[in-house]
C-alpha cells in the first residue's frame, strides 16, 4: 500500500487529497489559492504541507504525487477541419474530451483571414483534421500547407485522412513545425474515434504547453503534471461508470464555466445504427463558457428566459455584483438564495445543452454534482441544500426536451475525489476503483 498525493492546480484554487491506494481511504484533504501571480509551485507546496499535517499517526509519508492543471487558462485548442458539420464538429468534440478549451474552429480551406483569426485566438495547440480515410484529402493538404507557411508556431496534432497523413506531416515538418500524428477522428461517416487524438493532445500538452505558460520557473512543475484537469476528470467519470454498472452524469458548476461529463452505454438501436453524420461520443464532456457563477453570472440570468426558466426578483442585481467582484461570497440569507439559484439555473441549462443533440440520458443511474457551490452548500438530500436544489433540478427537468434521469441516484463529490480517480486511473486502475467506490458510499 502507498500514500498518493493527488493535486489539481486550478485557475483559482489548488486542491489536494491524500489517498491510501490499497484501501481507497481518504487520509487528508486541503486547498489553497493558486499562486499564479508568483509561481504555482508555491501554492503546491502550501497545499502539500497542509495535507501532510493531517496524516494520522503511523500513516507515514507521501509516496507519490499525481498532479493535473488548468491554471493559466488550461489547454487552449484550435480546430482546423474540412466541413463544419463533419470533421470540424468531430474535432471540436474530441478537443473537449481531451480537456481542452476550444477557442477557435474553422472549416474549409484556410485563407489569409483564416490564419489571422487562428492566431488571434491564441491557441496552445492546433488540431488539424479533415476527410474520412480514403476520402477527400485536398482540403487537408491545403490547410497543412497554409499552416506550414504561416507564422503559426504552436504544436499541431494531425488527425485527418489516414491515407494523406504522411504527406501532411512531411509538409509541416519541412517548415520546422512541431507535429504529432495520430488516427483519424472521423475514419468513416457516422463514426467518431476520439482515443488517438485525445492521447496525442495530452502528449502535446505535457511536452510543449505546460512549460511554456510561465506558471513556474524551472522544469519541476512541468515534470509533475500528468494531464489537463478536465481530461483527468473525464477519466475519473469513466472509472466511476464502470464501477457503478450504470450510466453516469457529472455536473461541475464553477465560477467561470459549467462543465458536464457523461459516460453512456448505448442501448437498443443506439448501439447499432449510425443515425448521425458525426456519430455520438459515449464518453463526453461539454463546456458552457457563458454559465459561470461569477465571471459570467449575468449571462446565466440572460439564458434562463430563453429556456423557459423563471428568474427571481433581485437575481439580476446580484449577478451583476458577483460579476464585478468574482471573489464575493454570499453575506446573508438572501445572497445565499441567489447563489443557489444561479447554481441551479447554470446546471439545468448546461445539462440541457449537453443532452439534447444525441445523448440518450434516460438510463442514467447516477448524477454527481461538483463545484464549490455544491460542496459548501450542504449535502445532497439535506433539506434546503444547494446540492439538493441543483441535482433535483437536473433529475426532474421535464421541460428540457431530453429524457430525464428521474430515477437516478444523486451525490456530491464533496472531497474532490473524482479528479484523484482520474489521475490514479493512468497508473493504478485498482486503486482508482477503490477511491471511486467512496463516491458511491
Amino acid at each position: 500500500m502507498s500514500r498518493v498525493l493527488c493535486v489539481d492546480v486550478g485557475s483559482t484554487f489548488t486542491k489536494a487529497v491524500v489517498v491510501e491506494t490499497g484501501t481507497g481511504e481518504l487520509l487528508a484533504r486541503a486547498e489553497t489559492p493558486t499562486t499564479v501571480g508568483t509561481d504555482v509551485l508555491h501554492g503546491y507546496r502550501i497545499v502539500r504541507d497542509l495535507a501532510e499535517a493531517q496524516l494520522p499517526d503511523g500513516a507515514g509519508e507521501i509516496d507519490d504525487v499525481l498532479l493535473c492543471s488548468s491554471a493559466g487558462g488550461g489547454l487552449r485548442l484550435a480546430v482546423v477541419g474540412y466541413e463544419r458539420t463533419v470533421t470540424a464538429e468531430a474535432g471540436h468534440r474530441v478537443g473537449l474530451s481531451a480537456g481542452a478549451k476550444v477557442v477557435h474552429v474553422s472549416a474549409g480551406e484556410l485563407d489569409a483571414q483564416g490564419i489571422r483569426d487562428l492566431r488571434d485566438a491564441r491557441p496552445d495547440v492546433v488540431l488539424l483534421v479533415g476527410g474520412t480515410d480514403g476520402g477527400n484529402a485536398e482540403v487537408l493538404r491545403h490547410n497543412a500547407t497554409r499552416l506550414a507557411r504561416a507564422r503559426v508556431t504552436m504544436p499541431i496534432v494531425v488527425a485527418g485522412n489516414a491515407e494523406a497523413r504522411d504527406e501532411v506531416v512531411a509538409i509541416l515538418r519541412e517548415r520546422g513545425r512541431r507535429v504529432v500524428a495520430t488516427d483519424n477522428v472521423v475514419p468513416r461517416i457516422g463514426v467518431i474515434a476520439p482515443e488517438g487524438a485525445r492521447a496525442a493532445i495530452r502528449e502535446v500538452f505535457l511536452d510543449h504547453v505546460i512549460g511554456g505558460k510561465g506558471l513556474s520557473r524551472g522544469p519541476t512543475f512541468a515534470a509533475l503534471v500528468r494531464a489537463a484537469t478536465p481530461d483527468a476528470v473525464l477519466s475519473g467519470v469513466e472509472v466511476l461508470s464502470a464501477l457503478h454498472d450504470g450510466d453516469v452524469l457529472v455536473v461541475d458548476v464553477g465560477g467561470a464555466t459549467t462543465d458536464v461529463y457523461s459516460v453512456i452505454e448505448p442501448q437498443g438501436e443506439d448501439a447499432t445504427l449510425r443515425k448521425h453524420v458525426v456519430g455520438p461520443m459515449w464518453a463526453m464532456r461539454t463546456v458552457e463558457g457563458d454559465l459561470g457563477m461569477r465571471w459570467n453570472a449575468p449571462t446565466i440570468v440572460d439564458a434562463a428566459p430563453a429556456e423557459g426558466l423563471a428568474v427571481s426578483e433581485g437575481l439580476r442585481a446580484y449577478a451583476e455584483r458577483v460579476h464585478a467582484d468574482t471573489g464575493h461570497l454570499p453575506a446573508d440569507a438572501d445572497e445565499r438564495g441567489h447563489d443557489a439559484e444561479l447554481a441551479r439555473l447554470a446546471a439545468t441549462i448546461a445539462v440541457r445543452r449537453h443532452a439534447r443533440p444525441d445523448r440518450p440520458t434516460g438510463d442514467v443511474a447516477l448524477v454527481l454534482g461538483s463545484g464549490g457551490a455544491l460542496r459548501h452548500g450542504g449535502g445532497a438530500g439535506e433539506r434546503g441544500s444547494v446540492a439538493d436544489a441543483v441535482l433535483g433540478a437536473v433529475t426532474g427537468d421535464w421541460a428540457g426536451g431530453w429524457r430525464v434521469p428521474d430515477h437516478a441516484r444523486t451525490a456530491v463529490d464533496r472531497d474532490y475525489l473524482l479528479c484523484a480517480v482520474g489521475l490514479l486511473a493512468g497508473v493504478d486502475e485498482a486503486a482508482a476503483r477503490r477511491v471511486a467506490a467512496r463516491l458511491l458510499g
